[in-house]
């Protein structure tokens, strides 16, 4: 199953400034590791000992991965992964 996963800017560097590439899987877990073989050392900076990063927000089709099982969380054919960094700070 084909889905094209947005990635933010600051992520760009590992997908030679594209900002949405295409990915083949059935769930979060396999889209992550197919981006990372087409594009090597991105999945270390969305998984952390094998689970998301604490401050990586990823939904498919707008849906929070973590509400609807995370890595596990399913894809299918057409669907849109978008993987957002998570934004802090404030005024003091």
């Amino acid at each position: 199953m084909s889905v094209a996963v947005s990635i933010p800017t600051i992520l760009r560097t590992f997908t030679n400034n594209e900002r949405s590439v295409q990915a083949t899987g059935t769930n979060l877990a396999e889209i992550i590791a197919d981006i990372d073989g087409q594009f090597p050392g991105i999945g270390d900076r969305l998984l952390d000992d094998g689970k998301l990063r604490r401050f990586v927000n990823v939904y498919i089709n707008d849906e929070d991965v973590r509400f609807i099982g995370s890595l596990d969380a399913p894809v299918a054919d057409g669907d849109t992964v978008t993987v957002l960094p998570a934004v802090a700070g404030g005024a003091n």
